[in-house]
Formats: C-alpha cells, structure tokens, sequence
C-alpha cells in the first residue's frame, strides 16, 4: 500500500481521498488552508502543516484543487510540494487546469526528480463517490504505470493520452462536449414545452433514440424537476470553457458554439446562478426566453 499525499478535499476530492483510504492506503492531508476533514482523520489520515511536509512523507502526492492558480500555489508557494519532493516522488495534478501552464509545472517538477503526472477527471460527485470517474493522463508511461492502482481506485476509464498537457487537454475537449450537450437537451426540451408537449414525456421518448445520452438522461431530469444543487458549478464550467477558449486563440481556432454556450452559463451567473449545478444552463434559456418549462 503507498503513502499518498491528497491536497484538495472539497466536493470532489474528499470522497476520492476516501476511495482510497478504503483500498489500505496512508492518507497525508495538509492544514495550510483548511482544517483536514474528521472523516478522513477517523480513517486514520495524518494531517500535517503545509504541502511541502505532505510531499516529504507521501510517495505520491495528489492535488485536487479547483483552478490553476491554486494549483501553482500548492507546488511552489513557500513550503510547497515542489520544496518536498524529489527521486521516486510522483506528483499527480487531478484539477483541471490550463494545459499550457500545466507543461509549465511538470518541468519544473521533473527538474526535482521527480515526476509529474496530468490526470484530470470527469463524472462529477457521483462519480467520485462511486469510485467510477474517467481519469485522462498526461505522463511517462513508468510514472502512469506506477500511479494505476491509485487511480483505479478513483475510476474506471482510464486512459494515458500522451505527455504532459495532453491529459488536461482531453479535460478541456470533454467540457466542450458536455456544455454542448448540456444546451442541446436544455433548448430541446425548452422548444418542447413552450410547443405545448409534456418536456418529461419528450426526454422519455428520446431516451430510447440516436439523441439520447447520459446528459439527456440524467441532466435532463433535473431540468424537469428542477433539482439544480451541485453537482458540478456553473463557475467551474465556465473556468473550463474559458480555458478552451483561450486555448482555440492560441492555436488560431474558431469554436462558435462553445463560446455560445460559454455566453449562457454568464446569462445563468448574472442571475446569481454561478453556484447551480451546470444542468441549469436551462434557467438562462429560460429567463431569455421568459417561459419556464416547469411553470408553463
């Protein structure tokens, strides 16, 4: 069993963190932000000062934070991971991040000695609950290889894209599908409803079609019933979308229709809806359309 390191346990790493303490693994969590969660501590995780004790203790070290800049805080503030690790270390970036800056970290990572590993994650809280989340991995195949039994105890569709970056990436590529989905099933059943037809009836005759999908299936519901808690943020969807947006400037790329949707998740924040579930992208149909299609 190894010694991991976990550095982020909010709605999504602490049931992570947990997948692992429950297949035997030793939990360092560290207090240089937030107290370290009493469920993880009644597990028998150590909580220590600051990352940098984290990356000395810890064989891996996993962070698991919400943007890029906390992401470079955690590695090279003082007393961060990069002041702690070394030879046979292996720090794993599960955040979704700019690829760019991420090349940027495990340079500097890997100059230490040890190795850096890219491996955002998609499935949202359920996934990480249900140790079930897709992992995407950017990194050497020696330091995936010694990573897999962590992340198989985090996911089921695990997959080594390529180098450093290339794992973010396939984060970034994901996100435009899902918001794209997202407002597919959202206009749909909007145009359903507002036409005079029971939305709930429609998703269920789509289901069993070449439309449907797990986003209609499952999202889909909650825009029906309304049930918008998260989940995953409008804020955090619309950090990735900005990440493939400056991304598409960058390599000279045009994608109209993620930087549509990217404008109807800013409608649902200016509503004061940056804290729903990303299901809601519906709500700021709704509210430019003036008709709800739970109160028609």
């Amino acid at each position: 069993m190894a010694k991991i390191g976990f550095i982020g346990t909010g709605i999504m790493g602490l049931p992570m963190a947990q997948n692992l303490q429950k297949a035997g693994h030793d939990i360092f969590l560290s207090e240089h932000h937030d107290k370290a969660p009493a469920a993880l501590l009644e597990g028998g995780a150590v909580a220590l000062a600051n990352p940098k004790e984290v990356a000395q203790e810890a064989e891996f070290i996993i962070i698991m934070v919400p943007d890029t800049p906390q992401v470079e805080d955690v590695l090279f503030r003082e007393k961060g991971v990069a002041e702690g690790v070394g030879q046979n270390k292996i720090v794993i970036d599960m955040s979704s991040i700019s690829p760019t800056a991420t090349k940027q970290f495990a340079e500097k990572i890997n100059a230490t000695g040890a190795q850096y590993l890219d491996a955002p994650v998609s499935g949202g809280e359920v996934g990480a609950k249900a140790g079930t989340l897709s992992i995407m991995v950017g990194g050497s195949e020696e330091s995936f290889g010694r990573a897999l039994p962590l992340f198989e105890a985090m996911g089921k569709n695990i997959t080594r894209v390529g180098g450093n970056g290339d794992g973010q990436t396939a984060k970034v590529a994901n996100q435009i599908i899902v918001a794209l989905n997202i407002q597919a099933v959202a206009e749909a059943l909007l145009f359903a409803a507002k036409n005079g037809a029971d939305p709930a009836k429609v998703r269920e005759a789509l289901m069993g079609g070449f439309a449907g999908s797990k986003i209609l299936e499952v999202h889909g519901e909650r825009m029906i019933k309304g049930t918008f808690d998260p989940g995953f943020r409008i804020s955090l969807h619309q950090k990735d979308l900005n990440l493939a947006l400056a991304g598409a400037r960058e390599l000279s790329l045009n994608l109209p229709n993620t930087a549509n949707a990217q404008q109807v998740f800013s409608t649902c924040a200016s509503i004061g809806g940056s804290g729903w579930d990303h299901s809601a992208l519906i709500k700021g149909l709704e509210h430019m359309s003036n008709f709800s299609i739970r109160n028609k």
